[in-house]
C-alpha cells in the first residue's frame, strides 16, 4: 500500500465524524385553541385528522359556466403562470446544490504553436525559437463535507423548494377564490338586474294607470309626478346594476386570462349555493393552509443556512487529481512516456476574514428570527381568518332570514296598498312609499345572499381549500 493510499485512510474518521453545524430544527409552538370558538354554530364535530383537501371546491356553488372559468384561469391566469415559473426556478436552485454532493469532473486540451523571444532571459542558444505544445487532460475534485455545510446547502435549497411549491398552492388557491368571489357579485348583480326588472315593469303598468285615471280626472297632477318618478329612479338603478355587472364580467374575464371584451357570459336565473365548510381542528388548520405550510419550510431552510454559515470557521478539505498527455508533437502525443497526473488532498482554512465569517452567522440566526416570527404570524392570521369567516357567517344566516322575511312582508305591504289605492282607499304616495319599500327589502335581501355566499368562499379559502 502506497504512502498516498495510507493518508486517505486516514481521513476515513474524520470523513465518518462528519456532522451539520446547524443548530436542531425546533419550530415556534402557535398557541392554538381546542377549537374554533363559533365552529358549533356551522358545523359539526370535527375529526382529528385534517380532511383531504378538495382542489374543484367551487364547484359546489353549482354553476357550470364558474367551472369553465376556473379551468381556465388554470391554463392561461399570468399571475398563476409567473409562480409556477419561480417554483421551476426554486427546483433549479435546488439541482444545483445537489451537483455539490458529487464529484466536479473537467477535461481540456490545447494544441499551439508557440515563437520564443530571441531576447527571452535566460535562453540557450540551443532552444529552438519555435515549438508546439500539444496537451490533452482530466482533472477531478470532490469536497469532503466533514462539517456538513454541502449537506446543509442542499437541505436548506430543498425546504426553498417546498415552500416555493406551497406558494404555488397558495396562490392558486388565492385566484380560484378571488374569480370565485368575483363571479358571486357577478351573479348578485343578475338576482338584483331582474329584481328591478320586473319592478320596472310593474311601475310602468302602475304609471300607465296613473295616467289613465289622470285622464279621466280621478288622479291629479301630484300623483303622476310621483308615478313616473318612481319608474324614471327604477330604471336608473336597473342601468346601475348591469354597468356593476359588466364591469364584473370585465374582472372575472381578466383573472381567467380573456380579454375583457371577448367575455359573453350569459345571465344566472337563480341563486348560487352556499359551500358548506369542513369540518376542521385548529391544529389541523397548519397541515391545509399553503401558505402556513411555506412559513415553516422557510423556517427550516433558515434553521439549515445558520449550519452553512456555521462550517465557514472549519477547513475546508476537498480531495483531487488531474492527469493527461503533453508533448510537442501531436503524433506522439497519446503515449506513455508523455503521461502526466497529480494526485492528493487539498485543504484551506480561514485565518483571519476581518470579521466576515461571524456576519453571516449573525445574519443566519437573524433570518432564522425573521421567518420564525413569520410563520407564527402566518398562523394568527389563519386562526383570525376563520374565526372571522365562521363568526359572518353565523350573522349573515341569521340576517338572510330576517331580510327575506322582511322582503315578503314588505310586498305583502305594497300589493294591499296597490289594491286599496285602485278602490280609491289610499293615496298614490303611500303605494310608493310601500313598493319603495318592497323594492330596497328585495335587493337588500339578494345582496346579503350573495355577501353569504362571497363569506363561504372566503372562509373556504382561509381553511386552505374545502374538504
Amino acid at each position: 500500500m502506497s504512502r498516498m493510499d495510507k493518508r486517505w485512510i486516514g481521513l476515513l474518521p474524520l470523513i465518518a465524524a462528519a456532522c451539520s453545524q446547524a443548530p436542531a430544527y425546533r419550530p415556534p409552538t402557535a398557541p392554538l385553541p381546542a377549537q374554533f370558538s363559533d365552529a358549533d354554530k356551522v358545523w359539526g364535530e370535527a375529526a382529528p385528522a385534517a380532511p383531504q383537501v378538495d382542489k374543484t371546491w367551487w364547484r359546489a356553488l353549482g354553476d357550470p359556466a364558474l367551472d369553465a372559468m376556473e379551468d381556465r384561469l388554470e391554463k392561461d391566469n399570468p399571475s398563476l403562470a409567473a409562480i409556477l415559473a419561480k417554483h421551476r426556478l426554486a427546483m433549479a436552485a435546488l439541482r444545483q446544490s445537489k451537483a455539490a454532493t458529487m464529484p466536479d469532473v473537467e477535461s481540456g486540451g490545447a494544441l499551439t504553436r508557440d515563437r520564443q523571444s530571441d531576447n527571452r532571459p535566460l535562453r540557450s542558444a540551443s532552444q529552438p525559437a519555435y515549438y508546439e505544445a500539444d496537451t490533452v487532460g482530466a482533472g477531478v475534485s470532490y469536497e469532503l463535507d466533514l462539517w456538513g455545510r454541502v449537506r446543509d446547502s442542499v437541505k436548506a435549497a430543498r425546504a426553498n423548494a417546498q415552500a416555493s411549491a406551497d406558494d404555488v398552492a397558495a396562490v392558486r388557491l388565492a385566484l380560484q377564490a378571488d374569480l370565485a368571489s368575483t363571479w358571486a357579485a357577478m351573479r348578485g348583480a343578475d338576482l338584483e338586474i331582474a329584481i328591478l326588472s320586473d319592478a320596472v315593469a310593474a311601475y310602468r303598468r302602475a304609471d300607465d294607470v296613473t295616467h289613465h285615471r289622470y285622464d279621466g280626472g280621478i288622479a291629479n297632477g301630484i300623483d303622476v309626478g310621483r308615478a313616473d318618478a318612481q319608474l324614471a329612479d327604477a330604471q336608473a338603478q336597473l342601468a346601475q346594476v348591469r354597468v356593476q355587472r359588466a364591469v364584473l364580467a370585465h374582472a372575472v374575464a381578466t383573472l381567467a386570462g380573456i380579454p375583457a371584451g371577448e367575455a359573453k357570459i350569459d345571465a344566472l336565473d337563480h341563486p348560487l349555493s352556499v359551500i358548506a365548510a369542513p369540518a376542521v381542528l385548529p391544529a389541523a388548520l397548519l397541515q391545509r393552509r399553503p401558505d402556513i405550510a411555506a412559513a415553516e419550510r422557510r423556517m427550516y431552510a433558515a434553521n439549515r443556512a445558520i449550519g452553512v454559515a456555521r462550517a465557514a470557521r472549519f477547513p475546508q478539505i476537498s480531495l483531487g487529481g488531474n492527469g493527461g498527455f503533453q508533448s510537442m508533437a501531436v503524433s506522439s502525443l497519446i503515449s506513455a512516456p508523455n503521461a502526466f497526473w497529480a494526485l492528493g488532498p487539498q485543504f484551506s482554512l480561514p485565518i483571519f476574514d476581518g470579521g466576515r465569517i461571524k456576519a453571516r452567522i449573525e445574519a443566519a440566526h437573524a433570518d432564522w428570527d425573521a421567518a420564525a416570527a413569520n410563520y407564527r404570524g402566518s398562523v394568527l392570521t389563519a386562526m383570525r381568518e376563520v374565526e372571522d369567516g365562521l363568526t359572518s357567517m353565523d350573522q349573515l344566516q341569521q340576517e338572510g332570514a330576517a331580510q327575506n322575511r322582511a322582503a315578503d312582508a314588505a310586498g305583502k305591504a305594497a300589493k294591499l296598498s296597490y289594491e286599496l289605492y285602485i278602490k280609491g282607499a289610499n293615496t298614490l304616495l303611500d303605494v310608493v312609499t310601500a313598493e319603495t319599500a318592497e323594492l330596497a327589502a328585495r335587493r337588500r335581501a339578494a345582496q346579503v345572499a350573495t355577501q353569504r355566499v362571497q363569506t363561504s368562499i372566503t372562509l373556504v379559502r382561509a381553511l386552505g381549500g374545502a374538504a
